[in-house]
């Protein structure tokens, strides 16, 4: 079995190419040639935390993927120096169930989601735009800005967290690398952020909107990829009702995310003001933007084809740059 280190994953899923395979697995999703149950979702009370198990088996023009992902959501975790998110990816031979790979699961959670954001920001944002903005300064925020600068010639970022130096810290580390531009700024108030900004990333664990419906500006695109219980919710009910709506799974969505669940518990709209998933946009069944006005909103609450097909990736990039630990399973 290959053992990848949070390193060599990091490594092995080049933001570019982790784009396009997720753009493969939501198209994958779609077009029914995935088997993705929902995710089963573990209470571990007595630390106020979850667990959650993610399998997927997906079929593509290029290969086959089986993966599942246990992913734990750990809220006292910072307080003890561990990361809030633990995760762990095994890979299986598709056609065998064969265990051929672990590999770290928070880095390639961070960077699929991000990846599938970005997949969203190509098919849906103005290809004119040159400000985001990044509500969140944790890892799934430095992603979600990686993944906007490698799909739009970004020019100014923002960042805002109610943490300043958390947000002071992700300036620091993200300024002038990786594609993102040198003029990365920190907002003073969601209100500066947004109102700014031709992309907005929402990747917060908010249980109430990070900013303001008025503050967001005629044509701006959305991702949100917070707000993954019905009891949370990042963008305000009245944006959403605004939309265009599209979403990584129908079911999914429906089933998990308080941004959708919570508007239409209060009856400001229903199931059918979901567009679109986005796999049906690439597959071009769906429509995409339909002018440079419309507010598009991409909600991700992240399923687990992403999983499959960026371990897939993972370990093809990983035989290439011969990356990882071989040991006796």
């Amino acid at each position: 079995m290959l053992i990848l280190t949070a390193d060599e994953v990091r490594k092995a899923l080049p933001m570019r190419e982790t784009i396009e395979a997720m753009k493969r697995a939501y198209a994958a999703l779609s077009d029914g040639r995935a088997e993705v149950p929902l995710r089963t979702h573990l209470p571990v009370a007595p630390h106020n935390a979850a667990s959650l198990f993610m399998p997927a088996f997906v079929q593509m023009d290029d290969g086959e993927a089986l993966a599942v992902k246990v992913v734990s959501l750990f809220p006292d975790n910072p307080k003890r120096g561990l990361a809030f998110i633990q995760a762990a990816v095994l890979a299986l031979e598709a056609d065998t169930g064969r265990a051929v790979a672990l590999l770290e699961g928070s880095s390639l959670t961070a960077i699929r989601t991000g990846a599938g954001s970005g997949a969203a920001i190509d098919a849906l944002s103005r290809p004119e735009s040159k400000t985001v903005a990044v509500f969140g300064a944790g890892a799934q925020g430095r992603t979600q800005l990686e993944a906007a600068c490698a799909v739009r010639e970004i020019e100014t970022a923002w960042v805002y967290d109610p943490n300043i130096e958390q947000a002071q810290k992700f300036a620091a580390e993200m300024a002038g690398k990786n594609g993102v531009p040198q003029d990365l700024r920190i907002a003073g108030s969601p209100g500066e952020a947004v109102s700014r900004a031709d992309v907005v990333c929402t990747a917060t664990t908010a249980t109430r909107p990070v900013f303001a419906a008025g503050d967001v500006k005629p044509g701006t695109h959305i991702s949100a990829v917070g707000s993954y219980t019905p009891g949370m919710q990042e963008i305000p009910s009245e944006t959403v009702q605004r939309a265009y709506v599209v979403v990584d799974s129908r079911s999914a969505a429906l089933a998990e995310t308080g941004d959708l669940i919570q508007p239409m518990q209060a009856g400001l709209f229903g199931e059918d003001h979901i567009r679109a998933e986005l796999g049906e946009i690439l597959l071009g069944r769906k429509p995409g933007r339909a002018s440079p006005d419309q507010i598009t909103f991409f909600k991700s609450v992240g399923v687990a084809v992403q999983d499959a097909v960026a371990a897939q990736l993972a370990l093809q990039n990983a035989k290439k740059m011969k990356l990882g630990t071989e040991v006796p399973f």
